[in-house]
């Protein structure tokens, strides 16, 4: 019979006091102008907008949020669905700018925030593993050196001559992980990628991501409404709820407030 993988248990070491912060957000807001009318169709609100009758309200995504992450730190963004943690992301990814307070990000960034994006569906697993490369700043001849790495991770030998458009999201996902993770980026931002595919490779994930952490030179952000995968892997916690900074701390502390909230 086979033995099925043990969930990961233990967190990782949380580096010391003095460690270089290589996340620092400060102040960070972000504004959003929605059009505080609904319009059935482009050209009615193409004729708003040029009859200058268009009228925006505002709306705060994040509403001054401020939190610093030490290199070598595994730290975990919790909170409810449409509560800003993805926004924070992108900021923090360089996707989008702050509309008040800075970002300051201190090394190379892998993001896998969004599955699939910088993959063109059209082309082969294999062609798309040294686009998406290309894409992070590897260059070709390192591809080649580690493609059978990519491939072995992955566990789609079988299918690398396959368009992506032919893939399952778990199968997209598998290949974004694995060539975000081929190499130890300074930072490596993981938006709910976790959640996607069977719960074996899932246990992988958190391995690699425990491996990466525990070299000490590697910071992982990590989104993921999995509360339990949040206690497993992360030293330290902010919980951003409906935009606003509700609780930054130890994992134990933030995570224990989050799941009363409901209570």
């Amino acid at each position: 019979m086979q033995t099925m993988a043990k969930p990961i248990l233990t967190r990782p070491s949380i580096p010391p006091e003095d460690a270089e912060t290589v996340i620092d957000v400060d102040d960070v807001s972000m504004i959003f102008n929605i059009a505080s009318e609904q319009f059935n169709s482009l050209k009615e609100y193409f004729i708003a907008l040029a009859r200058h009758e268009l009228k925006f309200k505002e709306f705060r995504a994040l509403n001054h949020i401020n939190f610093k992450v030490k290199r070598g730190e595994a730290f975990g963004l919790v909170g409810t669905n449409g509560s800003g943690k993805s926004t924070m992301l992108k900021i923090i990814a360089g996707v989008l700018e702050a509309s008040e307070g800075t970002c300051t990000v201190r090394g190379t960034i892998a993001p896998l925030i969004e599955l699939g994006a910088g993959f063109d569906m059209e082309l082969t697993a294999k062609e798309n593993i040294y686009l998406n490369g290309a894409l992070l700043g590897y260059r070709k001849e390192f591809i080649d050196e580690h493609f059978q790495d990519i491939v072995d991770f992955a566990e789609l030998q079988n299918f690398m001559d396959m368009p992506l458009k032919n893939y399952s999201s778990g199968m997209v996902a598998r290949i974004a992980f694995a060539i975000a993770t081929i190499t130890e980026p300074d930072i490596l931002i993981v938006d709910e990628t976790l959640s996607v595919g069977d719960f074996l490779f899932q246990q992988k994930c958190e391995r690699r991501i425990k491996e990466l952490v525990d070299s000490d030179d590697v910071t992982v952000l990590l989104v993921s409404h999995n509360i339990d995968q949040v206690e497993r892997l992360c030293d330290r916690v902010c919980w951003i709820e409906k935009g606003q900074e509700r609780m930054v701390g130890p994992t134990d502390e933030v995570c224990a407030a989050y799941k009363s909230l409901g209570n």
